[in-house]
């Protein structure tokens, strides 16, 4: 099946993150990549500085509606979207996914909600975690928490796989048919492994790889694009679409932790998005 994915995000140009991180390696997958930039910035802004400027909402959403007149709306099969830098912006995403949803009701939305991480608390503006909590998730196919975003949507504490599981069915309960819990910390993994959980109304998978010391940006909108696209796919297949991304994006790490790159690398790395030096296999845990 062929495959075009809009993709609103931000844009960066040196480094790998927002549409910069998911663009060549979707379209390196044989992927249609409709970018509609929120940001275009010199770099990420972990770097202390950074040029640029933000798009205003207006903007964002004039493009959207271009891409609408050339009347090609109908071939899209997915939207996804990023880090958010205020609610209206995250009301053009409900915007495009209603529109999108006039055409194929079964239009795939896989929203990131990026909100903040373990250690560092929320880094977004005031409100945009509660848009994401009780607006933004009934719209969503898929979500994509980390552990943190992952305890704050479901408003619960998670230290064991059990609780993940159930803070994923809370979550569910409020619209998304597919969570993926990108960075599950648990307890006994610490330092060890890293654990990837996806859940849907039916089954529930996890998939563990080895703990790599690297603290990167742009690895969570790598998983949410991949995993989009290999869901598609797979008809669906929630474990297929665990074992393909997960493969790939350890193995982009690995070979950037090997490179001793700030940034991913993903074009000197871009044969591990055709064949993955390691396939992992998922585990059906219920």
């Amino acid at each position: 099946m062929e495959q075009s994915i809009l993709s609103i995000q931000s844009c960066v140009s040196y480094g790998h993150v927002g549409n910069s991180a998911v663009t060549f390696p979707l379209q390196r997958l044989g992927v249609e990549v409709w970018p509609i930039h929120t940001v275009l910035f010199s770099n990420h802004t972990g770097y202390g500085k950074w040029g640029g400027r933000v798009f205003d909402v207006e903007g964002v959403r004039d493009v959207f509606l271009g891409i609408k007149d050339r009347g090609v709306l109908s071939k899209c099969n997915a939207l996804l979207s990023g880090y958010m830098g205020s609610k209206e912006l995250g009301n053009v995403m409900i915007e495009a996914i209603l529109e999108l949803r006039k055409i194929n009701p079964e239009t795939v939305y896989c929203c990131d909600p990026v909100m903040g991480d373990v250690g560092r608390g929320f880094f977004v503006k005031e409100g945009i975690p509660e848009f994401f909590k009780d607006e933004m998730i009934s719209y969503a196919t898929i979500i994509t928490p980390n552990h943190f975003e992952l305890e704050y949507l479901s408003g619960m504490k998670v230290e064991t796989i059990d609780d993940a599981i159930f803070a994923s069915q809370k979550i569910m309960k409020k619209g998304p048919k597919v969570v993926v819990v990108t960075s599950l910390l648990l307890k006994e993994n610490q330092n060890k492994n890293i654990s990837v959980l996806a859940s849907n109304k039916e089954s529930v998978y996890i998939l563990s790889t080895p703990y790599i010391p690297i603290t990167l940006n742009g690895t969570g909108d790598l998983t949410s694009a991949l995993f989009t696209h290999f869901y598609l796919k797979n008809n669906f297949n929630l474990s297929i679409a665990l074992e393909e991304t997960v493969s790939r994006v350890f193995s982009i790490i690995d070979e950037t932790h090997k490179a001793q790159s700030k940034e991913l690398v993903l074009v000197k790395a871009q044969n591990n998005l055709i064949q993955p030096k390691q396939i992992f296999k998922s585990q059906k845990i219920n």
